[in-house]
């Protein structure tokens, strides 16, 4: 879209000059192709117009879609969505990974399906490093991505343990890492168990 906007002729690119993606996608969806206009106009306008139709759509669409997988892991697993910034889809993506109780048998097992394990990455004898593991599912391992950007952004808790991971020198890829780790164990422990029952 924005592609489309900056190389679109002058007359369409001023109507579009300042605005942020929705104020674009509201512009474009209105434009109406004018008999004045040299064919390059017309087919930017004709793209530009259908784009942020279907954009619309398939917006509202994902908005449906979500309310509905809501719902589903609302009446199944409501203490999922109690968790810190785990949304209807990151927790649907967690309980498709992890099905049901017993289907994992350890965090630790968790943790490699979620790619989350720690890799010794080692020189010689010594095992001091470890390096990031690209195996398991990676839908799982998305998952507890953004679950760890959104808590180092907004959990206070999670900013003071990055802090102070970082005077002890360590690198933001091995904090992620291990703030993953945490949040994979965190989530099995807490899918293993069920909610708790008042």
């Amino acid at each position: 879209m924005f592609s489309l906007v900056i190389a679109a002729p002058e007359p369409i690119r001023a109507r579009s000059r300042g605005q942020k993606l929705p104020g674009m996608l509201a512009t474009a969806a209105s434009l109406r192709v004018q008999s004045s206009w040299d064919v390059e106009t017309t087919t930017t306008v004709i793209a530009l117009r259908s784009l942020a139709r279907r954009f619309r759509t398939l917006n509202t669409q994902a908005k449906e879609h979500e309310k509905t997988i809501r719902a589903i892991i609302r009446s199944w697993r409501p203490d999922l969505l109690e968790e810190f910034d785990v949304g209807a889809i990151v927790a649907a993506t967690v309980l498709c990974a992890w099905s049901h109780p017993g289907r994992i048998h350890s965090e630790a097992a968790f943790a490699m399906l979620a790619g989350v394990a720690p890799i010794p990455a080692n020189s010689g004898q010594v095992t001091n490093r470890y390096r990031l593991n690209r195996y398991g599912d990676r839908q799982l391992n998305r998952a507890l991505h953004v679950i760890v950007q959104s808590r180092i952004h907004y959990d206070d808790p999670t900013r003071a343990y990055v802090a102070r991971r970082t005077t002890e020198s360590k690198t933001s890829r091995e904090i992620k890492r291990y703030l993953s780790r945490y949040i994979a164990r965190d989530l099995y422990r807490l899918l293993e168990n069920g909610p708790i029952k008042a």
